[in-house]
């Protein structure tokens, strides 16, 4: 597919042409030309015909990717199957995403990595398979971490389950360092969260409801770090939502460790007083938090502590959601709305494209794309000021439950190209 685009401004540091208003024109999947005032090519051969795209007022990134995604493909199709997470992930601005194993099967030997791997090609979305740490998602056996990263894994996860059994923890990590792989956990201590709800304050106790402190998520950091300095491992944290986290974090890093982490895009705006009417949209995990916690985050973000922004997408059906708060499922659909909260949250076309474009294929050791002649075209224009209504019609996702559905967002996609393919959003 051959593209001009024109008038666009480049957010990509890694480009000559970076915080530039370019020209910038596609050839069959490469980018061939980047310049001021470039002529549209005509042809009358319809293969080459050549797609003029306006871009005044947006910004050109590498194509957005998700560390964190949740896909119910294989065996919960009703959630989400590939395909219609590739629709929701390409609206909303993602060139790539790392699905998560908590499937069923769970994604815990090469079988499934390879079933993976082989559905999701010719895609414009790249798509790669997290495999599980442990068999079965119970921390209690080694997964077939080596044959699942000859398979195709490019990290290995537990999902939504955090790895509670301490000496298990520190053989994955033992594991996996000599496999060079990366373990992407997350940080719940279970023994203190218990079957709580939402953030533990005055909210929880106003609301009746048991609420989760920020002592079991910073409890259970602390200890990966301590194991993972043990090991002189790297380790990558996901969805951390408290200050307390990220002052661990920042300590950690300062200490010389390899420790990463990241933060879902909601818990950069989304508070627990949303929770006052018992939403069970907003029941994520881990919960919303504070203001403050909220304040911490976003400076944890432009300081560099925080490596990623994650969507941390997780689709239901409605009987999932649409119960009492109690017992709904925890988590939202969320690749299509990551731009508008990061717009809402304040973060800038730079942050933005190095938190959700650059650093996480760096956290991955994927080859990031760089907006520049005679690379592969793999990137997306988006504009941060532009309204636009989400609703039922351009919902991409299999499932609803979001807050933001029939809301007036800012922060639209207008384009994504990859693998010589393109998608344009009016």
């Amino acid at each position: 597919m051959n593209l001009l685009l024109t008038g666009v401004t480049i957010a990509d540091p890694n480009s000559e042409f970076n915080q530039q208003v370019c020209d910038v024109r596609v050839v069959q999947g490469m980018i061939v030309e980047i310049g001021k005032a470039l002529k549209p090519q005509s042809s009358s051969d319809p293969q080459q015909k050549e797609e003029l795209v306006e871009g005044k007022g947006a910004f050109l990134s590498p194509g957005f990717f998700d560390l964190n995604c949740s896909v119910g493909d294989p065996g919960l199709e009703t959630k989400e199957d590939l395909h219609t997470a590739s629709a929701a992930a390409q609206a909303g601005g993602f060139t790539g995403l790392a699905v998560l194993p908590h499937t069923k099967p769970v994604v815990h030997s090469k079988a499934e990595v390879e079933y993976i791997v082989n559905k999701a090609k010719n895609n414009l979305v790249d798509i790669y398979p997290v495999g599980a740490i442990s068999h079965d998602l119970e921390g209690k056996e080694l997964a077939e971490l080596y044959d699942m990263q000859q398979a195709g894994a490019v990290a290995f996860s537990d999902g939504t389950k955090p790895v509670s059994d301490d000496g298990f923890m520190s053989r994955a990590l033992q594991y996996a360092k000599g496999i060079n792989a990366l373990l992407l956990v997350y940080p719940e201590n279970k023994s203190i969260a218990g079957k709580t709800q939402i953030n533990e304050s005055k909210t929880s106790v106003l609301l009746g409801m048991k609420g989760m402190p920020a002592l079991a998520e910073e409890m259970h950091i602390s200890r990966d770090i301590f194991l993972a300095n043990y090991h002189q491992s790297p380790l990558h944290i996901s969805n951390i939502s408290t200050a307390g986290s990220v002052a661990l974090i920042k300590k950690a890093k300062k200490d010389g460790l390899q420790i990463s982490c990241d933060v879902a895009a909601h818990h950069l705006v989304f508070t627990e007083e949303l929770l006052n009417d018992f939403d069970s949209n907003y029941k994520v995990k881990p919960p919303l938090r504070g203001k403050a916690d909220i304040k911490a985050l976003l400076a944890g973000l432009k300081e560099g502590t925080i490596d990623a922004i994650s969507s941390q997408h997780r689709p239901h059906e409605p009987e999932f959601k649409n119960v009492e708060f109690e017992i709904a499922a925890y988590g939202i659909i969320a690749l299509q709305t990551v731009l508008p909260l990061l717009v809402k949250a304040g973060l800038d076309a730079a942050q933005i494209a190095e938190k959700l474009a650059i650093n996480p294929r760096k956290l991955l050791n994927l080859k990031i794309p760089v907006i520049a002649k005679g690379e592969a075209a793999n990137f997306t224009v988006f504009n941060l000021t532009e309204k636009w209504e989400y609703n039922h019609q351009n919902n991409y996702s299999k499932s609803r439950n979001t807050p933001l559905l029939n809301q007036s967002l800012t922060g639209k996609v207008k384009l994504v190209y990859n693998n010589n393919q393109i998608q344009v959003y009016g």
